[in-house]
């Protein structure tokens, strides 16, 4: 049967704004004709104008962290134990089969920016779509950051998932959610705020930190989300294997039966 893929990954790139300053990505571009030496210091006595058309590779050389871009976190991310006191997996040692499963998408681009989803906003939009969450179901949320992606307030914008709004999604056995904002929780601006009010120091990456008492993988920055219905497909988001680390880039595809 057909199939049509649809990129729900952002690019990596000099310009766009999707990180703050001095998180930034830097990528150094080297065309053909700069790195025609370096190929001739392979084969002696081969000069630059041996080479058709006098050109080398192009090639990259990139400066960035495991959470530039489209990127899955894992559970070690969060905290450095994971289901009440196991030690929390690394990207490298993530199952595959949590990254390609049936995806779940809920639209929660209505809320404000900074709101906390809760559990009850979660059952809603559930009934709203007609659906059970099953296990390994990949949700992914929709919120009002994905089209401020680029723009100086994306890092600001959209709303977050907090304690209880992720345990439930994994309580009932997802292992891999995905928002196409900057962080699974509420921008940290907002927070910052609601904790100068209360000094409530749970509330700080309570998303996030959900993760020590069940461990599970986030994808970040998605893109397109608006694209996708919200059951009816899967997803695939293999994490590159970076050994012991945080988190690996990923190329998040969504595939749907045309």
């Amino acid at each position: 049967m057909p199939r049509r893929l649809v990129d729900i990954s952002v690019v990596l790139d000099n310009d766009t704004i999707a990180d703050p300053p001095p998180m930034r990505p830097k990528i150094v571009y080297r065309a053909h004709k700069e790195t025609a030496p370096e190929v001739c210091q392979f084969f002696p006595g081969l000069k630059p104008e041996d080479l058709p058309d006098g050109e080398g590779w192009a090639i990259e050389q990139v400066a960035f962290t495991t959470h530039n871009g489209t990127h899955v976190d894992a559970p070690w991310h969060y905290h450095s134990t994971m289901d009440r006191g196991s030690r929390a997996i690394t990207i490298d040692e993530v199952p595959l089969e949590w990254c390609f499963q049936p995806g779940v998408k809920l639209d929660f681009r209505r809320f404000p920016d900074g709101y906390v989803v809760s559990v009850r906003d979660i059952e809603a939009e559930l009934e709203r779509i007609g659906h059970a969450l099953r296990p390994l179901e990949i949700v992914l949320v929709n919120t009002s950051a994905g089209v401020a992606y680029g723009k100086p307030e994306y890092v600001n914008t959209g709303c977050g998932m907090g304690y209880e709004a992720t345990m439930f999604l994994t309580e009932r056995g997802a292992r891999v959610v995905g928002t196409d904002a900057w962080s699974w929780d509420a921008p940290f601006v907002h927070t910052a705020e609601r904790y100068k009010k209360t000094h409530d120091a749970s509330i700080i990456w309570e998303g996030h930190k959900a993760g020590r008492h069940r461990g599970y993988c986030q994808i970040e920055k998605l893109h397109n989300l608006e694209a996708l219905p919200p059951t009816g497909f899967m997803v695939a988001c293999f994490p590159v294997k970076v050994r012991g680390a945080s988190a690996g880039w990923t190329r998040a595809v969504a595939i749907l039966e045309a």
